[in-house]
C-alpha cells in the first residue's frame, strides 16, 4: 500500500507539471485545417489533417554545428515559434525546426509554439502584436529576461533555419 501511495503521489506531481498551458481553436476553412492559439507538436502530430509534419521531420537533418549551440545554450534561452498549418513554409520547417529541438534536447518548457490564421492572428493574448509577426513561420529567441536576441523569418537569410538559429544562440549571455 506504501508504494501505491508513493507512486500515486509522483504520478499526480508530474501531471501537474506543465511544460506549456494549451490553449488553441480549430477552424475548418474548406479541406483545410488551421490551428490558432498555444498549440504543440503532439496536437499537429496526433491530428491526421497534418501529415507533412512526420513526413518532413523524417527527411530533416539540421547541422551538427546547430544542435551544438542550442545544446550548450539551452538554460540561457527561450524560443517562441509562430507558424501556420495553411502555410507551405510551416509545412516545411516546423519539422526541420522539431528535429533540431530533438537533437539538442532543449527542454521543452522553453518553448512555445503558436499557431496562426491566414491573417497571422493567434487569438493567443496578443503574441502576434507584441512580436509583430508579418510571415510565418518566425523562430524567435529570446535571453532569461524575455529580451529578443533574434529571429528567423520563413527561410531565414541562409536558406538554413537551423544555421541561422545556432548562429542566432551564440549571442545568449
Amino acid at each position: 500500500m506504501k508504494n501505491f501511495i508513493i507512486v500515486f503521489i509522483v504520478l499526480f506531481f508530474s501531471s501537474c507539471i506543465s511544460t506549456q498551458k494549451i490553449n488553441y481553436s480549430t477552424t475548418q476553412n474548406g479541406n483545410e485545417k488551421i490551428l490558432t492559439g498555444v498549440i504543440n507538436r503532439d496536437i499537429i502530430e496526433s491530428d491526421t489533417s497534418f501529415p507533412w509534419f512526420a513526413n518532413n521531420y523524417k527527411y530533416a537533418q539540421p547541422s551538427a554545428t546547430a544542435v551544438a549551440s542550442i545544446k550548450s545554450h539551452s538554460s540561457k534561452i527561450k524560443i517562441i515559434a509562430f507558424g501556420g498549418t495553411w502555410c507551405e513554409d510551416t509545412q516545411n520547417l516546423l519539422p526541420m525546426f522539431y528535429k533540431l529541438i530533438d537533437k539538442s534536447e532543449f527542454p521543452l518548457k522553453q518553448l512555445t509554439l503558436v499557431g496562426v490564421d491566414r491573417a497571422k492572428k493567434s487569438g493567443a493574448d496578443g503574441l502576434t502584436t507584441k512580436y509583430n509577426i508579418l510571415n510565418v513561420p518566425t523562430f524567435i529567441v529570446l535571453n532569461k529576461k524575455g529580451e529578443e536576441i533574434g529571429r528567423v523569418v520563413e527561410y531565414g537569410k541562409y536558406n538554413e533555419i537551423d544555421r541561422e538559429l545556432g548562429e542566432i544562440v551564440e549571442k545568449a549571455k
